[in-house]
């Protein structure tokens, strides 16, 4: 099969025709795809093969229990102000922040350790977290209208685009706003 995806020559910026050209990749529409009708060379793999594998890959990937990073996004670093990463660590959701740090180079050594801070640390003090960033008008709400259900908090979260830095020092989150709303994270666990 060729022509699915095309290279071509685009300009960078039409208004400035001295910054040059780049080279893209677009899909063409299957009309335009050409499509061998015997192959051009020999198979690596007999296709029962390849059909049997796919099959234990879909098999696979089925059990496989999805990883759910909740705060995804929402989490910096108290350290250098970076977005932390999700990761997966000890069967768990978390969050890492390496500082800049890629296996491409060196590590500086005056660099800070890395961050890392489990999910199900952060779940249990968004409820509290919440109701401290709510202050006195959450007085108002009726009860039933409280959103402190996590993901409901989560959503609020994101809808008011709240970040939550956390400081590995002190152990406290606190929301990236005006006033200052921070919650300890217990230290026992």
């Amino acid at each position: 099969m060729w022509n699915r995806q095309p290279s071509e020559q685009e300009l960078i910026d039409p208004g400035n025709t001295g910054l040059g050209h780049r080279q893209v990749q677009r899909w063409n529409l299957p009309d335009g795809w050409v499509i061998s009708t015997r192959p051009a060379h020999l198979a690596l793999v007999s296709e029962a093969d390849f059909i049997a594998v796919q099959g234990m890959r879909a098999a696979a990937e089925g059990t496989r229990s999805e990883r759910c990073y909740l705060l995804a996004g929402l989490l910096r670093c108290g350290i250098c102000g970076r977005r932390l990463e999700s990761c997966w660590a000890n069967n768990r959701a978390a969050y890492r922040c390496r500082h800049g740090h890629s296996s491409a180079s060196r590590p500086d050594p005056d660099r800070p350790k890395n961050l890392y801070i489990r999910q199900d640390r952060i779940l249990p003090h968004l409820p509290a977290l919440y109701v401290l960033l709510a202050g006195p008008d959450l007085a108002d709400w009726p009860t039933s209208a409280l959103p402190l259900g996590v993901a409901d908090i989560i959503g609020r979260l994101r809808a008011d685009r709240i970040t939550l830095v956390y400081d590995p020092e002190t152990r406290a989150l606190r929301a990236d706003t005006r006033e200052e709303v921070k919650v300890i994270l217990d230290p026992a666990r």
